[in-house]
């Protein structure tokens, strides 16, 4: 009896994973009852210009682009506006994941 018992629900396993069966499994069931998670802009800390995101571009982006550079005048990377403004533009010098991140942290969120 064991025995059938076990052919049965191993075959009910296997037209269930073959997605031949009508209605949601109990995996999607228990997944589509949770509520999906998704973080917060309230939330998150904000990036500062100042602090964070203005020693990455000193790091990648001096003398040219600060005071006294030859692009300052045109391209002024101390202020943030020059920064919302170029937005992803200033990826192709800044290379590290952490750095982007935190760029982007900081386009993303409200002036």
């Amino acid at each position: 009896m064991r025995i059938a018992i076990l052919i049965v629900a191993l075959a009910l396993l296997a037209y269930d994973a073959a997605g031949l069966r009508k209605g949601p499994s109990a995996s999607t069931s228990i997944a589509a009852s949770a509520a999906p998670f998704h973080p917060s802009s309230t939330n998150a800390p904000r990036v500062d210009f100042d602090s964070q995101v203005k020693p990455i571009l000193q790091s990648k982006c001096m003398p040219c682009h600060f005071s006294g550079g030859k692009m300052y005048e045109s391209l002024p990377f101390d202020r943030p506006e020059t920064i919302r403004k170029l937005g992803a533009k200033l990826f192709t010098r800044i290379h590290d994941e952490n750095h982007r991140r935190v760029i982007n942290d900081f386009l993303a969120q409200e002036p």
